[in-house]
């Protein structure tokens, strides 16, 4: 059996996976290797400047032959960063945080440059008003997701939904997907992909400093909590991360709002540049990283409990198909 969905011959994959852009972890080399095993792979290109983010999409272009994505976050002016995508002749812009209108540049300009326009969205209504505005893909992201998380339903009853809202238009279902069981339950949900963010955080290529690979490894579902209101210096909005120090101080000390919280001050880690990292950073830790790397905003999705080992991407699209297929294979026909 091989897995095929009409989204695979749209984008230009052979497997239907997705590698979420995972912000600061992700790079160059992640993107590629997901790419360069059949899966799609994604460059979060926010918090790049747009010289960084030439250099970063001439270096994945000179690891892979095949399709990548690069995700881009609305809270922040997009433009600049989307003409250099479109101007290295990216192909497949994914928006995350913030919704389209009809005639936004965000798609007229990706259309008229020939590139497909993914959004994610978190309900069944945004998800028509996206297609309204000419988006092609649409990326359903159930609240089981790790990271900054737009909406508030669970995958589960998110997915559907959605499917049934925009049809014949592709979905790929995001949130709590970490294993070839994931992927089976979307593509019998009416996705036409999986969209995985914690499992690839482990990738050997990522971005992701060890320590946080090894904390996802050895998590439980239930470690990944929703810790919005506590990582939101640099960026307020929900988010969900793994149960850590920081967290069950702030808890102690009754959930005190920001300003009130324990330890606000504190400098708990540095950046590779030196740059000190505050407890309550949104950032994640990523290579180069030093200091107490366990009390940062260790993001994660519930995915997490079944995320059991670290591994070259390319094994990880290898091991998640396959599941995915033996389990299609053994249902009753």
């Amino acid at each position: 059996m091989t897995l095929r969905t009409p989204l695979c011959d749209l984008l230009g994959i052979d497997v239907p996976l997705v590698q979420a852009p995972i912000g600061r972890a992700s790079c160059p080399e992640l993107a590629a290797a997901v790419s360069n095993a059949g899966a799609l792979g994604t460059l979060g290109a926010t918090f790049l400047d747009e010289v960084a983010l030439g250099a970063a999409l001439d270096e994945t272009v000179g690891l892979t032959e095949r399709p990548f994505g690069v995700n881009l976050i609305l809270q922040w002016d997009q433009r600049d960063r989307l003409a250099v995508c479109l101007g290295r002749g990216v192909r497949l812009i994914s928006y995350f945080w913030g919704e389209l209108s009809p005639g936004s540049p965000y798609v007229e300009e990706a259309h008229a440059a020939g590139a497909l326009v993914m959004l994610t969205v978190g309900t069944a209504e945004e998800a028509r008003r996206a297609v309204d505005a000419g988006v092609d893909v649409i990326v359903a992201q159930g609240r089981d997701a790790g990271g900054h998380v737009w909406g508030s339903v669970g995958t589960m009853a998110l997915v559907p939904a959605v499917v049934d809202a925009v049809a014949p238009t592709p979905v790929i279902a995001a949130g709590g997907l970490g294993d070839g069981r994931g992927l089976a339950a979307v593509l019998a949900l009416g996705g036409q992909a999986a969209w995985m963010g914690t499992r690839f955080v482990v990738a050997d290529e990522a971005q992701s400093h060890p320590d946080y690979r090894d904390r996802v490894v050895a998590a439980r579902e239930s470690d990944a909590v929703w810790s919005t209101g506590v990582f939101d210096a640099g960026w307020s909005a929900p988010v969900r991360t793994l149960d850590n120090t920081t967290l069950r101080s702030w808890r102690r000390a009754g959930s005190a709002a920001a300003g009130a919280r324990p330890g606000e001050a504190d400098i708990v880690a540095h950046r590779a540049d030196g740059t000190p990292v505050v407890r309550y950073d949104y950032a994640p830790p990523v290579v180069g990283m030093s200091g107490d790397l366990e009390a940062m905003a260790n993001h994660a999705g519930q995915s997490a409990g079944v995320v059991k080992k670290r591994q070259p991407a390319a094994g990880i699209v290898h091991d998640v198909v396959q599941e995915a297929e033996r389990i299609l294979l053994a249902l009753p026909s």
